[in-house]
């Protein structure tokens, strides 16, 4: 088993990731539909938090008791959740621009922008995965034990599966193929990537649930499993094409989320644990002492595997066909690709 869904709060923990999946297909609707509903969460609501965050470090930093204590500041500080806010919000501008063929929107090479963003947003999650691996065998080396206290409180158990992981995500940026291939729908409601079929997605969703699943364990039942369902089946049954414009919009909203009311997700009856905390609960006053990192080596394997063979398929194709999978389309001809470009203006 992956998750500890069972006991009194299972029923909050199964309502709670309902919730987070139905609230994000919602959004991620509002978002792609109007410019009204894209520019009012992505610059808007961004601005505001963006001033609440710095009046909260500001606060701190004078020793103001209500910064120290506030949530954010206390369970959502490490760089990598700001990175990945803000590159996630960047992304969505770039795409907008994209698909209402607006600002750089309207120039041709501004069409490698996606692969640019996402490449980013991917090697971020990369450092995290290689941080974590290192601090592990520290770690190993000082205390016989691989657990370490991250800055949020999170014992995390780094290992050999986030090295593997690690490089699961490099070559899944060499799987983005048909860079220049960028297209806005006829209704202008969304930016198409047409060769991002399922092929990248199956790859991306595995990947990125094993680096939640490694990183951010007490996180991972929401942002790794409800934050990558919502986009994926949006993407399979109404949305051809726009995963990527999906993913963005999805991911940046949970961050919006996540940063302002950690504690849905760590400390309340809606919160979940992986198997890897044998002891059965995570404390960041208790050191754990069981550990059960099965499941961690397995999903890692998985997760190279899959990439690996992502990829082989890519070159297989691009060789068949005589073309640079990068500056040409890989996937035309195929029933994704084909739904997705009758989409196009």
């Amino acid at each position: 088993m992956l998750f500890q869904v069972y006991g009194e709060n299972s029923i909050y923990q199964i309502i709670g990731w309902v919730l987070v999946f139905l609230g994000l297909v919602v959004t991620n609707e509002i978002q792609r539909r109007s410019k009204l509903g894209g520019y009012g969460f992505f610059v808007a609501l961004l601005g505001g938090l963006t001033v609440y965050f710095i009046a909260i470090y500001v606060g701190a930093a004078r020793g103001a008791e209500w910064a120290l204590n506030n949530p954010t500041y206390v369970y959502m500080n490490s760089w990598f959740h700001y990175a990945k806010l803000y590159a996630a919000s960047i992304g969505c501008i770039g795409f907008m621009w994209l698909k209402y063929k607006t600002a750089l929107g309207k120039k041709d090479w501004f069409k490698c922008y996606p692969f640019v963003i996402v490449a980013i947003n991917i090697l971020i999650a990369v450092a995290s995965d290689f941080e974590s691996a290192v601090k592990g065998s520290l770690a190993l080396s000082q205390t016989g034990s691989r657990w370490w206290l991250s800055s949020e409180g999170v014992w995390l158990y780094g290992g050999w599966w986030n090295w593997a992981n690690g490089l699961a995500g490099i070559i899944n940026i060499l799987c983005m193929t048909g860079w220049w291939g960028i297209y806005s729908s006829k209704k202008h409601d969304d930016m198409l990537w047409p060769d991002m079929t399922w092929v990248y997605i199956v790859a991306y969703d595995i990947w990125n649930f094993v680096y939640t699943y490694l990183n951010l364990p007490t996180h991972s039942w929401y942002c790794g499993f409800a934050l990558l369902l919502a986009p994926t089946v949006a993407a399979i049954f109404w949305n051809k094409g726009g995963w990527i414009q999906n993913r963005a919009n999805t991911l940046a909203t949970w961050c919006m989320f996540a940063q302002v009311f950690p504690m849905f997700q760590d400390y309340s009856r809606f919160s979940v644990i992986p198997s890897l905390y044998a002891d059965g609960f995570m404390d960041k006053a208790v050191h754990p002492t069981l550990v059960d990192p099965r499941a961690q080596g397995v999903v890692a394997v998985l997760s190279i595997l899959i990439n690996c063979a992502a990829l082989a398929l890519i070159v297989k194709r691009a060789k068949a066909q005589h073309i640079n999978p990068y500056k040409q389309e890989v996937f035309k001809g195929t029933r994704d690709f084909e739904e997705a470009m009758a989409r196009a203006e």
